[in-house]
């Protein structure tokens, strides 16, 4: 049996202000679809201004969301497949 090696880049973009923090994550998978997802994070008044850390919050959030639209995309590709629909995929 041969096994085939598979890799996915995941690019993780950011903009940032003072309080804000914006995340957007793709994957290109090998079948040419584009996977897209955003996440936020805002910083209290009080906090101190780390920018690192609003970068963690709102890249976890968008790779968050990734995964459940890749989830969403696997589960349609199952049913269309089967003609029948499928178990939840759990995380």
């Amino acid at each position: 049996m041969m096994h085939t090696a598979v890799g996915w880049h995941v690019e993780m973009e950011f903009q940032e202000d003072d309080t804000h923090t914006r995340a957007v994550a793709l994957v290109r998978l090998p079948d040419g679809t584009e996977v897209r997802a955003h996440g936020h994070a805002s910083r209290h008044r009080i906090d101190a201004n780390q920018p690192r850390v609003g970068e963690e919050i709102a890249g976890a959030r968008a790779l968050n969301e990734l995964a459940m639209q890749l989830l969403t995309k696997a589960h349609g590709e199952i049913d269309a497949e089967s003609g029948r629909t499928s178990h939840p995929i759990n995380v």
